[in-house]
């Protein structure tokens, strides 16, 4: 009995000295508070700490001169040891001053690179220490480094033999502006969309020990924004209970949301944020192993004696590192280190280093604090720390934007919620982490609780909205049309099914331009057409969409979606030029009405005298490419009259409509900016069920966007690749007449946007 009692004693003081200790060491108010330095909890493994004890990150006083240089004047900085890295093998031979030598060169070739192209600028300047470490101590291919969302890659793609090939970056036959296998083996999972990084981690850790490999480091490195993403955590959840080893770094940067500090219900904080405290805990394996002993000896103890040495520990972790979330992922099963210095060399090598050699099994999440768009002043300013730009100067960091013009899609969606939210205090906006990019920035400047951003969580938002519609809400869930396949079951479940009025509003429908396949909005018609008892609409122009909108709020039995492209409206004059409106300023979302649901419209119809005629049914923006190929058709042939229509509504359609334009034209081409399986199907099927086939006298041709993935460029590159310019309208209504030498003629006539066969599928 005395041994028992003994053993317990010795068991208690031991973990409670493991915690207390450890807690004492990384605490910001333990040594320094006594005049001495603070000690850093790795400080056995040679590793200095990364923060002062005021928690503000430290910077490299050669970025400081930098930025002091640039006032003068800007000029591209030499870069001597960047110069001679090409692959990750080129970096073993550095030495620590030459890495970080290496790291203020890199970043600078980003800014540079990125301000003659466009693309995502602060999140690759906030990583570049952590790819630089990640590199050096870590045999990427073999070693499998996997980058959430991707759109922080810029620095991991120059140190892996595409620097030469930046010029190009998100242009067409160019490099991409995301992780893509086919385009090196370094990438070795491609992404865009957030919260896959651990599951694909934890993926191909397993696939390593099944098959014997001999090394089985694979790192995920995820974001304080991707994680809050519930797929991360089921990977977290699998990982722990398979004692898996992988390795996650969470990079904490503050930005959650696009743009931070949004007005929203929650105030200004972004979405799953975590605490700003400067703790660290050790990495060394003394420290693994005193924990290891400590938490051994206390599985002989009865339960409820266990419980409270578990308490003791975790009481110890979170005093350490200030983070509750130390506990959440131990609790995961997750051995939970940090949070460190992400832009300090001599702390993060280290670090990875015990981390490689460590014989553990266990996953580790390393949590990493960095700044988004460390080392560049005008992005350290931006509200938006300067995330996504067009090409900018240098030494201003002011973007090269065109000015003027009609407004967005997006902003005449977000001036018609809020003053539909002006009438109607039941009218809430939700976004998932993006509202800048919806529009919702702007609706929560005037009304911040009525403003929900919920992370990166689309699933979430689609029942968190329909949760609201039951108790008589009218919630608007703005999101783009990729990331709403994500939500996709809950679309079907719990709003659909329910028949709650969810109103879904789908910004960037259809081809998006230079972020390429994983952010083209291709397939919601596909996917949304194939359910009963929602509304699907997409406008023509801006003014439908004002309708439109309105329209979606008035439906109170069922969901309803609009779709709408990237890109901006037309403006008074565009608009009479091309649907004959007779406008002279474009009418405010007070001055439109809401439509009538499932009737579509006639815009141009043919001319009587003409023999030959051929209708186009257009759904969506393409209206103005079916308008142009109209009189394309009418010049090539003045046999031919041309009808063109705005379906408006996929579901319901308007079959009056319908039956009108088959019954009355030998052609109806149906043009759409989505996928197969999506409008024109729809249109042929009722067609056929209605009999209206049987003769053969209509003949229909359905245009949609290739099946194919379309890679990044612009977007008329995109619409010329894809056959959905007015050209292309006009030839395949001259096909259908069997006047394929007129089609050629008309095809070889009309400019070209330039975009051949992408190079990288």
């Amino acid at each position: 009995m005395l041994g028992f009692r003994h053993l317990l004693v010795a068991a208690i003081a031991l973990l409670s000295f493991t915690a207390v200790a450890d807690a004492f060491l990384c605490s910001p108010h333990s040594l320094a508070s006594l005049g001495g330095s603070r000690l850093s909890p790795a400080i056995s493994a040679g590793i200095r700490p990364g923060r002062s004890a005021s928690g503000i990150l430290p910077r490299h006083p050669k970025q400081g001169c930098a930025a002091a240089r640039m006032a003068d004047g800007y000029v591209p900085k030499p870069k001597p040891i960047l110069d001679k890295v090409n692959f990750p093998t080129d970096l073993k031979s550095l030495t620590s001053a030459e890495l970080k030598q290496l790291a203020y060169e890199l970043r600078w070739e980003v800014i540079e690179s990125v301000s003659k192209t466009g693309g995502h600028l602060s999140s690759s300047l906030g990583v570049t220490e952590l790819t630089i470490a990640l590199h050096y101590v870590f045999d990427a291919p073999d070693d499998k480094i996997i980058w959430d969302v991707a759109h922080q890659c810029y620095p991991h793609k120059m140190l892996t033999g595409r620097r030469f090939r930046f010029p190009t970056l998100r242009q067409w036959n160019g490099i991409s502006g995301f992780t893509k296998r086919k385009e090196s083996e370094y990438d070795c999972f491609g992404a865009g969309h957030s919260s896959t990084s651990i599951s694909a981690a934890l993926g191909m850790s397993v696939g390593k020990q099944l098959t014997g490999k001999r090394t089985n480091n694979c790192i995920a490195v995820i974001g304080d924004g991707a994680i809050t993403g519930g797929m991360a955590y089921e990977a977290m959840n699998c990982a722990g209970y398979l004692e898996q080893r992988m390795i996650v770094i969470l990079n904490e940067n503050g930005q959650v949301s696009l743009p931070t500090g949004t007005p929203s219900a929650a105030g200004v904080v972004p979405a799953g944020a975590l605490s700003g405290s400067t703790g660290q805990l050790l990495s060394s394996r003394p420290f693994q192993d005193a924990r290891s002993v400590a938490k051994t000896v206390t599985r002989f103890l009865p339960e409820d004696l266990q419980k409270i040495t578990r308490k003791i520990d975790e009481f110890g972790r979170g005093f350490v590192s200030g983070e509750e979330g130390a506990v959440l992922f131990e609790e995961l099963g997750f051995y939970y280190v940090g949070p460190i210095d992400g832009h300090d060399m001599d702390n993060l090598v280290p670090i990875l280093q015990n981390l490689r050699d460590s014989p553990s099994k266990k996953p580790v999440l390393l949590h990493v604090k960095t700044e988004k768009g460390y080392g560049y002043p005008p992005a350290l300013k931006a509200s938006d720390k300067m995330h996504g730009v067009a090409k900018f100067d240098v030494l201003t960091g002011s973007q090269k934007k065109p000015k003027g013009g009609p407004p967005s899609y997006t902003a005449v969606f977000a001036n018609t919620l809020c003053e539909l939210a002006r009438q109607d205090p039941t009218v809430v906006g939700i976004t998932a982490a993006m509202p800048g990019g919806t529009g919702l920035d702007t609706f929560g400047k005037f009304f911040p609780k009525r403003t929900f951003d919920v992370g990166i969580a689309e699933q979430h938002a689609v029942t968190f909205a329909a949760g609201m519609a039951v108790e008589g809400l009218k919630p608007f869930c703005a999101v783009y049309s990729t990331f709403l396949q994500r939500g996709y079951d809950q679309v079907v479940h719990d709003a659909v099914i329910q028949k709650l009025p969810v109103r879904f509003m789908i910004d960037r429908a259809g081809l998006v331009g230079n972020d390429g396949p994983t952010h083209h909005g291709c397939f919601d018609l596909a996917y949304l057409g194939a359910l009963p008892d929602i509304v699907v609409m997409a406008p023509a122009d801006e003014i439908e969409l004002m309708r439109m909108i309105k329209t979606s709020y008035a439906i109170e039995d069922m969901p309803s979606c609009v779709r709408y492209p990237r890109g901006n409206g037309y403006g008074a004059e565009g608009l009479n030029k091309l649907f004959g409106y007779n406008l002279e300023t474009v009418p405010t979302p007070a001055e439109v009405s809401a439509l009538p649901v499932g009737i579509g419209r006639i815009v141009r119809r043919a001319d009587p005298a003409r023999p030959v005629k051929v209708a186009i049914l257009s759904l969506g923006t393409r209206l103005v490419e079916a308008v142009r190929a109209a009189r394309m058709l009418t010049s090539a042939d003045d046999t031919v009259g041309v009808t063109v229509a705005d379906a408006r509504f996929m579901k319901p359609l308007d079959t009056g409509l319908i039956r009108e334009l088959a019954e009355n034209h030998e052609v109806l081409i149906t043009v759409e900016e989505g996928s197969k399986g999506g409008f024109g199907d729809h249109v042929i099927h009722w067609l056929a069920l209605e009999g209206l086939l049987d003769s053969g006298k209509c003949k229909v041709r359905p245009m949609v966007l290739p099946d194919q993935f379309i890679e990044a460029g612009g977007q008329q590159q995109q619409y010329e690749f894809a056959g959905l310019q007015a050209k292309h309208i006009a030839a395949m209504g001259l096909r259908a007449l069997k006047r394929d030498g007129e089609a050629l003629d008309l095809l070889a006539s009309a400019p070209s946007a330039g975009a051949g066969k992408p190079s990288v599928a």
